[in-house]
């Protein structure tokens, strides 16, 4: 997957003189709104963390508190965003989805369902270290049912490596007597098996559901469940279908019809910039009759549109 993103480090990277181009920008009377949206985004987070470290040094202050208080509204947690690092941002997001009155479920299943194993992993110790909480405690207080059942599963991130090429068949036949073949629904069985395989051995599961059935399974997670253990069932077989897909068909629905949901926006945009914001692109294109760039451009405006243009990085049209 690497080398996917349209961010990548710039090379000749002197965090000094960022730093100072950042100071000026920001000095005085008025920002310079646009030196910060195209040096911030041209540089990878990892040389953000350093010209944070190195503003620190030569003005004493912090570079992210700066940047609060001379930007505004939306471009501002985007900025903001960028300058935090990649895990603790999923930490952060994560933990305003969960605390206070309500949860965001949309982002538990998005993180939750599109990670990695390893990355899974990292945010949970993150999380502890950050918040001296467990994440698992927290998403079970918030949560219920085969809803909370299914992210504690995907909290285990322990997915099996590879293809089992002697559980292809009988995964599929399970899914199918657990769902299509019976009258109500056997949830455990798509928990069980859609949270513990690995997305190269589901996508072999998906094919074989297919012959056996007659259906694809997205069709039978729409009729058979509903609600929140609906949305994630479906948010894991798309990763498992294809990672940028799944970012591809939410951010549409982050922008399609009257208004646009920002935040979705702005936490997909940031954190595929540097991972395989090129592969959601591609599949934007393919699967919606406009691309990801000339859908942004029709959605936002301002510095924010600028910034979110610069991460998109390019228009396939």
């Amino acid at each position: 997957m690497a080398g996917r993103g349209t961010v990548k480090a710039q090379s000749g990277f002197n965090a000094n003189n960022d730093s100072e181009v950042l100071y000026k920008a920001m000095k005085g009377l008025g920002t310079d709104e646009d030196a910060i949206l195209q040096l911030l985004t041209a540089r990878s987070n990892a040389q953000r963390q350093d010209i944070k470290a190195a503003y620190k040094t030569l003005h004493g202050k912090d570079l992210v508190d700066d940047l609060k208080s001379e930007l505004g509204g939306k471009f501002e947690s985007l900025i903001v965003a960028l300058m935090t690092p990649p895990i603790k941002y999923e930490v952060t997001c994560l933990r305003d989805a969960i605390k206070g009155a309500g949860t965001d479920e949309k982002v538990l299943i998005e993180i939750l369902a599109s990670r990695s194993p390893n990355e899974v992993n990292e945010i949970k110790s993150l999380y502890k270290q950050e918040h001296d909480h467990d994440l698992e405690k927290d998403v079970t207080g918030d949560t219920g049912g085969h809803f909370q059942r299914m992210l504690v599963v995907l909290l285990q991130a322990s997915r099996q490596q590879g293809i089992q090429e002697n559980l292809i068949q009988s995964d599929a036949q399970a899914l199918f007597a657990a769902g299509e073949q019976k009258y109500g629904t056997d949830e455990g069985q798509f928990i069980t098996i859609l949270g513990n395989r690995s997305n190269a051995h589901l996508r072999r599961v998906f094919e074989e559901y297919r012959k056996l059935s007659g259906y694809e399974i997205e069709e039978s997670i729409q009729r058979e469940t509903s609600g929140t253990l609906q949305e994630v069932l479906l948010a894991v077989v798309k990763c498992a279908r294809s990672v940028p897909g799944y970012f591809a068909d939410s951010l549409y629905g982050a922008m399609k019809g009257a208004g646009t949901d920002d935040q979705t926006l702005i936490r997909i945009m940031v954190s595929r910039s540097e991972v395989d914001m090129l592969d959601i692109r591609a599949e934007f294109r393919k699967r919606f009759a406009t691309s990801l760039h000339k859908m942004i451009q029709g959605d936002t405006s301002g510095d924010y549109r600028k910034a979110l243009l610069l991460l998109c990085g390019g228009d396939d049209a």
